[in-house]
């Protein structure tokens, strides 16, 4: 299917390398990214590798939070720096981590990268740098603020600076690429953090054991305690029926998110089929996820997954029938149906 999808695309303007680090740090959004068209895919490209270097800052296991939010600082003022900006005063420190990764590997090609992005025309670079810049800022206060997340308007505000924002940066380049799209831009935009923070709600789920072990709580203080638990007796086998409890109430919170995302999607014009299907797949993705995950004593444990040929199989009959918003409808409902264990 990968390969089928790769053969239709237009000769990209990025370079290789780019593509190359994408398909090393995500399989899933590649998927979409390598779908959209023209100059649209190689922007999104751009700012998702612009923000595996905030990713990597945000999430190192060998930085304390303090030395996190100076770095994401700075990262961020190199942003807004441009062509003035001296990237090697970031990287050079990247030197000393110790273990890396793609996820290191990215962040020291940050002057490459900003390099690509000049390529781009200008009003694609403002908005990238700008929505980038407020993420990484996002990240840099909530360094400060976490590693424990107190309520659910906390937990939204943290969403909204990682995933809510970049739903505005997606519609926005969706809407410089096509009149029409600008057109329902006013419609798009509060969909479009929906649809972030949909997809960011998921993940918590899916991390919540992984995230535990690094010393981050992003599951509402008051969930887990609503339902008499420390954060430490969420993960403990004695108390996996109230555990279970916390979950399916995070389950409920990222339907509701993904209600909204489903109605950002079928806001987009049926001519734009590419564009549906890249913004399609990460939903539908996460939908299926979420019914995976509610009741699952695995997300506590480690993470609950879907299996690749439910991947294929979504994109496939998307492929197929994603133009049709009733289609659209039936299938995500579909795909919502708990799974019984």
């Amino acid at each position: 299917m990968v390969a089928q999808v790769r053969k239709v695309l237009k000769n990209m303007a990025l370079s290789n390398q780019m593509y190359q680090m994408l398909r090393a740090t995500s399989r899933t959004f590649t998927l979409s990214i390598e779908l959209l068209p023209d100059v649209v895919g190689d922007a999104i490209a751009v700012s998702y590798l612009l923000l595996r270097v905030s990713d990597y800052l945000e999430d190192n296991e060998e930085m304390e939070a303090g030395r996190k939010a100076d770095l994401l600082t700075l990262w961020a003022d190199l942003l807004q720096a441009g062509q003035a900006g001296d990237v090697s005063s970031l990287t050079t420190q990247l030197l000393e981590l110790k273990n890396p990764d793609e996820e290191a590997y990215v962040a020291q090609q940050a002057h490459e990268i900003l390099h690509q992005m000049r390529t781009l025309p200008e009003p694609v670079q403002e908005i990238i740098v700008h929505y980038v810049r407020e993420t990484t800022m996002g990240m840099a206060k909530w360094q400060n603020d976490g590693p424990i997340i107190g309520t659910e308007d906390e937990m939204d505000d943290y969403m909204h600076y990682v995933a809510g924002v970049v739903g505005y940066l997606i519609t926005e380049v969706f809407a410089w690429h096509s009149p029409v799209i600008k057109a329902r831009k006013e419609e798009l935009m509060p969909l479009s953090r929906q649809y972030g923070l949909a997809l960011q709600t998921v993940n918590i789920i899916r991390g919540m054991r992984k995230d535990y072990e690094r010393g981050w709580i992003f599951v509402p203080k008051t969930y887990y305690e609503g339902a008499g638990l420390s954060c430490a007796q969420m993960f403990e086998p004695a108390y996996r029926d109230r555990s279970l409890v916390v979950v399916n109430r995070l389950a409920d919170k990222a339907l509701t998110h993904l209600d909204h995302g489903i109605e950002y999607i079928k806001a987009f014009p049926r001519h734009q089929h590419r564009i549906r299907l890249a913004c399609m797949w990460p939903l539908l993705f996460a939908a299926k996820t979420l019914a995976v995950s509610r009741g699952n004593v695995a997300v506590l444990d480690n993470e609950a997954k879907m299996t690749r040929e439910e991947v294929k199989r979504i994109m496939r009959n998307t492929t197929m029938m994603g133009w049709s918003n009733r289609w659209v409808n039936r299938y995500y409902q579909q795909l919502s149906e708990p799974v019984m264990l």
